[in-house]
């Protein structure tokens, strides 16, 4: 049996202004960092094998955050970047919703359109199934995939035999943590989104951008 576990990076500034991030290299703020450090304290006993990483900082900073705990180098991925938001990319969401009203209307209903200039969830779809198929060859243990909120989140629609329409029926905080078993050739979801290791900062949750 392989443990999956898929860790989405902690805060950004980008989060909290609700700008498009995509492939851009935005960095942990302060609440990200502690974030990162208690999610890294929460998963010390996880008896964690290997762990992947997006190979943007704000993925690859929580990822080696959590290795400190472990002996294990992060392996980063292309596969698990971002989402390519194409010309949306460092603009607010508000400035989208004027610059771009349809297509934004349409994201935000769940159409599986692609953004001028970037990419579609199949094509995230496609490269972050691959990863996990090599994953599930190469692992009988637990295995920590950092990543992304649009990443994860279409990767954990592979996993459950969803359509990329299911896309908006799943919410993913910063740091949430999503586990799946794989035994019997079968993905099953073993948790979902836990962030009960964050209480300690209080506060309330950033929305799912």
């Amino acid at each position: 049996m392989t443990t999956i576990m898929l860790v989405r990076h902690g805060e950004t500034d980008w989060n909290k202004e609700e700008i498009f991030r995509g492939q851009i290299d935005v960095p942990l703020n302060k609440t990200g960092i502690a974030q990162a450090k208690l999610l890294a304290e929460y998963l010390k006993d996880a008896q964690i094998e290997a762990i992947y990483s997006s190979p943007l900082q704000r993925a690859l900073k929580t990822a080696e955050t959590i290795a400190n705990y472990h002996h294990v180098k992060v392996k980063t991925s292309n596969e698990l970047t971002d989402f390519n938001y194409g010309e949306w990319q460092g603009l607010s969401q508000r400035a989208v919703k004027e610059k771009y009203p349809g297509l934004h209307d349409a994201w935000i209903n769940n159409q599986l359109i692609r953004v001028p200039g970037g990419e579609s969830l199949d094509n995230v779809r496609t490269r972050t199934h691959s990863l996990v198929k090599l994953v599930i060859a190469k692992y009988k243990g637990t295995v920590a995939l950092v990543s992304h909120r649009v990443t994860n989140k279409v990767l954990i629609c592979a996993l459950l035999g969803l359509d990329n329409s299911h896309f908006w029926n799943i919410k993913l905080d910063n740091c949430g943590v999503t586990t799946f078993l794989y035994e019997n050739r079968r993905f099953i979801l073993d948790r979902h989104n836990d962030t009960s290791f964050l209480r300690p900062l209080g506060g309330t949750m950033l929305g799912d951008f």
